[in-house]
C-alpha cells in the first residue's frame, strides 16, 4: 500500500513563496508519475503541476513562470516550489501517485492573504 505525506503548506502574504513537499513510501517511487492538484472552496480539483520518471514536467497555464515541480527519488520526494503567490492560489494542495492507479496523500492547506 502506498502512501503519500505532504507537507510544508500555510499562510503567506500575495507574492510570497511556499515549497510544497510530498513524502511516498516504497521502492519504486523512481517509477512513479508524481502530481500536485488542489482545491478550493466551492471549486473542482484540478491539476496544478506533474512530473514523469523520465523528468517530463506539465503545468497549469496559471501557475506557468511561477510555480516549479521537482522530484528526488534518493528521497522519495516530490516538491512544488511556488513562487510570486496569489490569493486565488488559496486552496488545499494535493499530492498523487500515478502506478496501475491513483493514490492520494491528505493535502497540505495553502492560503496567501494579507
Amino acid at each position: 500500500q502506498v502512501q503519500l505525506v505532504e507537507s510544508g503548506g500555510g499562510l503567506v502574504q500575495p507574492g510570497g513563496s511556499l515549497r510544497l513537499s510530498c513524502a511516498a513510501s516504497g521502492s519504486l517511487f523512481r517509477l512513479y508519475t508524481m502530481g500536485w492538484y488542489r482545491q478550493a472552496p466551492g471549486k473542482q480539483r484540478e491539476l496544478v503541476a506533474s512530473i514523469t520518471s523520465a523528468l517530463s514536467t506539465n503545468y497549469a497555464d496559471s501557475v506557468k513562470g511561477r510555480f516549479t515541480i521537482s522530484r528526488d527519488n534518493a528521497k522519495n520526494t516530490v516538491y512544488l516550489q511556488m513562487n510570486s503567490l496569489k490569493p486565488e492560489d488559496t486552496a488545499v494542495y494535493y499530492c498523487k501517485l500515478t502506478w496501475v492507479k491513483d493514490y492520494w496523500g491528505q493535502g497540505t492547506q495553502v492560503t496567501v492573504s494579507s
